[in-house]
């Protein structure tokens, strides 16, 4: 990341090694998983380093958008088979250790995706398997290649999602599908995916980077304190009352219009806007 490119997010903390790799331009922050010899499974150093690059975003003004990818053949392989036959990294200690080591470390992720204030794209290529598959559910929208794989997978080898990956998939493909998911194991491709909303988009495997970069930048362009709001507004809804979110949507509405950002995006449209005096200034 050269220093032209990279903005803000060069006065950012250092990350604790170098398991994600982060490179600025055009508003979107792109956070890479980059150990591919592992498949890019998450051990505690990787968890941290997820965690600690977007918790680094939230305190970035400049950074609009999230990608999350990675380098190598697959997204994210889950944890590390190696480490829960030895009892190592994440697994190691006592019951009690362990799930005070999940709680800090992968619980660490979960609470920090929810917790952007920015949109965020997960670029899915190849296996995207156990808590990898929960990695991508959990950002806000997935743009998936041709041959990528989902997998809640955790019951093949007597486990649970320990992520939060049951929270989200009930969402994404309501209880009775995510039940047939976790409870079979089955592997879905990309194609699957997309039939049952769990992806956005499917595209080929050479076209993932440009599509999930145009994605983001467009996102990104939008005015920073509407597409926050929109955002929150839209992810309150699932959880909200009708009269709840009516509210809700009343405040931002009103600061919006009220606010500088609101009257500039206005005098942008206008501007760009052919002249025609028989028609409404209308959107």
């Amino acid at each position: 990341m050269t220093s032209h490119e990279s903005g803000a997010v060069d006065a950012a903390p250092t990350l604790p090694d170098t398991l994600v790799r982060r490179d600025f331009a055009e508003g979107v922050l792109t956070l890479s998983l980059d150990d591919p010899g592992t498949g890019n499974a998450i051990s505690v150093r990787m968890a941290e380093a997820i965690a600690q690059a977007l918790e680094m975003a939230n305190t970035l003004p400049d950074v609009h958008c999230v990608l999350l990818r990675s380098t190598g053949e697959h997204f994210c392989t889950g944890g590390n088979v190696k480490d829960m036959d030895s009892g190592s990294d994440l697994m190691q200690g006592t019951a009690t250790q362990v799930r005070t080591r999940l709680k800090s470390t992968l619980h660490r992720i979960t609470h920090a995706l929810q917790a952007l204030q920015v949109p965020s794209i997960a670029a899915v290529n190849g296996a995207a398997i156990g808590a990898g598959c929960d990695l991508a559910l959990m950002c806000d929208l997935r743009v998936a290649s041709e041959n990528a794989t989902f997998a809640e997978s955790f019951l093949r080898l007597g486990l649970v999602s320990g992520i939060g990956g049951a929270w989200f998939l009930t969402r994404l493909v309501g209880t009775a599908k995510a039940l047939e998911l976790t409870l079979t194991s089955e592997f879905v491709n990309a194609s699957t995916a997309l039939q049952l909303g769990m992806v956005s988009r499917v595209v080929s495997p050479e076209a993932l980077d440009e599509v999930s970069t145009a994605m983001a930048r467009r996102i990104a362009s939008s005015p920073p304190q509407a597409l926050r709001m929109a955002k929150r507004l839209v992810l309150d809804a699932a959880e909200s009352t009708l009269p709840m979110a009516l509210e809700t949507a009343a405040a931002m509405q009103a600061i919006l219009l009220c606010g500088d950002e609101h009257k500039a995006a206005v005098r942008r449209f206008l501007e760009r806007r052919p002249r025609r005096d028989t028609c409404p200034q209308s959107a």
